[in-house]
């Protein structure tokens, strides 16, 4: 499984854990912080490996 998926499925846990819970806005800043760096990843490894 690619690290870029891992963290992209750790991301959209943390922002329906941070919707669940009471402490909802720092879990949510980081489920989309992870979401953003996994596709940033992502996209740069499939440029990488295209060439």
């Amino acid at each position: 499984m690619p690290t870029w998926l891992i963290l992209i499925l750790v991301g959209v846990v943390l922002v329906v854990l941070g919707v669940a819970t009471e402490i909802g806005s720092f879990l949510i800043w980081i489920g989309v912080i992870v979401l953003v760096v996994s596709l940033i990843l992502g996209l740069v490894g499939r440029g990488r490996s295209r060439v």
